[in-house]
């Protein structure tokens, strides 16, 4: 049975990247014309398209893909609840506990993406892309502002280790 849940809770963290990916995207500029954005959109048109007639995007923010999102979260959370063993599933307790899941497959996102970026930046900084691209657009919002704050170190960017700091230490306080 664990390997069934494991196995399970892979896939939907794997579905799940996908719709966030299908929200930060546009927030961020990336946009959908490479073939990572092209494989957003075909795990996710299927939920968020019947979506956006209720659901107008806000400027950048696909309101469609915040909710099916959230929807697909509280599906995976009270499936791995039920399947879990959790005998009593009170609709707060999965709220909460999905909110709480999501919370911190956002901040572990951002905390992968954000390393990769920084090994990628070692490793090939003139590469150019499609994910090194989208990385580079992904993780920049998070640390411009710390970039401001730093001092100049003489070519060392401290910014990337001060963001990998707070984003653990908000997985901390989430979970």
């Amino acid at each position: 049975m664990r390997a069934l849940l494991y196995v399970l809770d892979a896939l939907f963290t794997l579905v799940l990247v996908a719709f966030l990916l299908r929200v930060i995207l546009p927030l961020v500029d990336a946009g959908f014309r490479n073939p990572i954005g092209e494989a957003v959109l075909k795990v996710t048109d299927p939920l968020v398209l019947p979506l956006r007639r209720l659901f107008k995007p806000v400027g950048r923010l696909d309101i469609a893909a915040v909710v099916a999102l959230v929807l697909v979260q509280l599906l995976a959370t009270a499936l791995l609840l039920g399947l879990g063993g959790v005998a009593a599933l009170a609709l707060p307790v999965v709220i909460v506990q999905a909110l709480r899941s999501l919370l911190d497959l956002a901040l572990q996102f951002f905390t992968v993406c954000l390393l990769i970026h920084v090994v990628l930046s070692w490793v090939a900084p003139d590469v150019r892309n499609p994910a090194t691209l989208l990385l580079s657009r992904v993780c920049e919002p998070l640390l411009r502002p710390v970039r401001r704050l730093l001092p100049s170190l003489g070519g060392l960017d401290l910014s990337p280790l001060l963001v990998l700091i707070a984003l653990q230490a908000l997985r901390i306080v989430v979970n």
